[in-house]
Parts: structure tokens; C-alpha cells; sequence
């Protein structure tokens, strides 16, 4: 088992205020190496929150987040660090590439903080770029490439370290109907390419569809579509 979140809560406000909301509510699911599964559900529903959980960057409130066996839910400091690096690849719905650098410098960014060699990276940065038809590309700033084109040097940004687990937020949220069907073909084929596990957060249907797996969030909690 890769992924195994137990009874996770997480609520925002205070409670006795009418802002208060719970936003997940005793959610549990658990992820084998290699799957991919896409979450669906209206806007405020938690597919967000519930995606920041799985990679750390937020906190539940209560339930325990297990990662290969290992409770991560209280890892702090330089040991969140080091394991968000190491095993969590993200994809957001807007690039957020570094504009006043060229396509391989963003690749590379994520590497700076891990202890791989930079020649192995480089080369591996190379090979993605290669797959994803962008290394013709490789010396062009952001700017100079269309939208899909910066969201395919995000992928394989989020690739470059060898994580464990790739987790897309609204991938092609930003993108037209023709990038939506390339993005979705890409991140099929890296997956299955790189042996990788895929969780995506979409309004997609396209994208969805694509994935193994489906779950709808409502109230709170998953049910398997």
C-alpha cells in the first residue's frame, strides 16, 4: 500500500462562529502503488484541501495520513521537507513556471534541494522533455510558449525528482479543449511510462475518465464512482 489516510477531518473557522465550515468529515481511502484516480466534485466541496493532506502541504484536524506504512501526519521542518521533495510531485492548474527562467532551468528547480547529482538530472530532465516534445524548447523562456506547452514543462517538473506520487490540482483548468485531451494522454502515458501513482483533482470529465479510478467528494467524505 502506497497511500492510506484513515478517518481525516479538517474544518476551518472557529466553532462557535457561523463561518465555521467542515470541510472534510471522517474520510478514508487508500492508494496502491501504481493507481491512478481522479476526484471529482463541485467547487468547495474539499477536493482541494483533500489533495494539500495527501502532499503535505496542509494538516487534517484529526485521522492519521500513513505513507508506505509510515505515519507522515505530524512530520515538521526539514523532514517535511526532504519527503515532499523526494516523493510528491505536484501539477497545479496554473504552470507557475519562473519566467526569467528558460524551460530546462524550471525543470531543474525542484532538484536543488535533492542529493541527486545534477549530470543524472539533467539527463533524466533531457529524456522527459524529449518524451513530452519539448526539447527543441529547452532555451525558451515561459513566455514564449503557449499555454499547454508550459503545463507539459510543469508535468515534467514535477517528475524530475522521481516521486512516488504525482497529485494534479485542476491540471488543465486553465487550458482549451484540444490541451485538456494532450494533457490528460500525457499524464496517462508518464504514469504508465514512469510507474508512477496519479491522483487528480478535476472538473474534467475527459480527464477523469482517463484515470482507473473515480471518486466523487460530497460532504466530505469519498464514494467510489
Amino acid at each position: 500500500m502506497l497511500l492510506n489516510l484513515h478517518t481525516i477531518s479538517k474544518a476551518y473557522g472557529n466553532q462557535d462562529e457561523p463561518t465555521y465550515q467542515v470541510v472534510l468529515k471522517d474520510l478514508s481511502l487508500s492508494v496502491e502503488e501504481g493507481e491512478s484516480i481522479a476526484i471529482l466534485g463541485p467547487s468547495g466541496s474539499g477536493k482541494s484541501t483533500l489533495l494539500n493532506i495527501i502532499g503535505t502541504l496542509d494538516y487534517p484536524d484529526a485521522g492519521s495520513l500513513e505513507f508506505r506504512g509510515r505515519d507522515i501526519s505530524g512530520l515538521r521542518g526539514s523532514d517535511l521537507d526532504h519527503f515532499r521533495n523526494k516523493e510528491i510531485g505536484f501539477v497545479f492548474q496554473f504552470h507557475h513556471l519562473l519566467p526569467q527562467c528558460n524551460v530546462l532551468e524550471n525543470v531543474l528547480i525542484p532538484t536543488l534541494l535533492a542529493t541527486k547529482d545534477r549530470k543524472s538530472s539533467e539527463e533524466y530532465a533531457g529524456h522527459l522533455l524529449e518524451k513530452v516534445g519539448l526539447w527543441e524548447h529547452r532555451h525558451k523562456k515561459p513566455g514564449q510558449l503557449s499555454g499547454g506547452e508550459c503545463q507539459r514543462v510543469a508535468v515534467v517538473r514535477a517528475m524530475i525528482n522521481h516521486p512516488s506520487l504525482i497529485l494534479a490540482d485542476e491540471p488543465t483548468g486553465a487550458l482549451d479543449g484540444k490541451n485538456v485531451s494532450a494533457i490528460a494522454s500525457l499524464l496517462h502515458q508518464l504514469k504508465s511510462d514512469e510507474k508512477l501513482t496519479l491522483i487528480t483533482v478535476t472538473h474534467s470529465s475527459f480527464l477523469a475518465s482517463a484515470m482507473g479510478t473515480i471518486y466523487e467528494i460530497e460532504e466530505g467524505k469519498l464514494s467510489r464512482r
